[in-house]
């Protein structure tokens, strides 16, 4: 079989065992990016109808761009927070696989505090969630005192930053002069 660098031998046979050579075709006619051209109507109005269709799914694509980007953007600042929320309770399931021996007789005594919290809070609403929570809480902090001084240094630092925040914010509404109103006076 004879190889060019351009083109490729082509042959026809009409009776088996007669074989008859054909016009070599060249690389340029076997293109893989042009179609042939339709030889009938019908495959012409099929074409028609794919670049409506091609042209109805771009309009489509255009109109729901807005969305999908919206989307895109809400899952990016989602999904680390979710990740977060896999990851922690993943760490809390393995650690109440396995805990420590010291861990549900402390549980056992801060739920107790908060039981007594509910039966020594009679009379207001506000006194019915204080009390529980209050005692819950110097209870926990009784037996994890590391924690409880870190929770206490970061509530600290961050109600220091919220009021530096609001008093800023105040002054520099304290310091807008009003405005003034466009007229003449009579």
């Amino acid at each position: 079989m004879r190889a060019d660098c351009g083109e490729l031998p082509v042959v026809q046979a009409d009776d088996p065992g007669v074989l008859e050579p054909v016009r070599p075709l060249s690389l340029e006619d076997l293109s893989l990016y042009t179609s042939p051209e339709p030889r009938d109507n019908s495959t012409r109005g099929e074409a028609l109808a794919a670049g409506q269709i091609e042209r109805t799914v771009a309009s489509l694509r255009s109109s729901v761009e807005p969305f999908t980007s919206w989307c895109q953007s809400s899952y990016a600042r989602i999904k680390p927070k979710i990740q977060n929320g896999v990851r922690a309770g993943t760490e809390a399931y393995s650690f109440l696989l396995n805990p420590p021996s010291h861990f549900y007789p402390r549980v056992a005594v801060v739920g107790f505090s908060g039981i007594l919290g509910l039966l020594a809070s009679r009379g207001a609403r506000v006194k019915r969630v204080l009390y529980p929570a209050g005692l819950m809480t110097f209870t926990t902090a009784l037996y994890y005192p590391e924690s409880a001084a870190l929770v206490v240094k970061t509530g600290v630092e961050r109600a220091y930053g919220g009021a530096v925040q609001s008093y800023a914010a105040v002054e520099k509404i304290l310091k807008q002069e009003p405005k003034k109103e466009s007229g003449n006076k009579p």
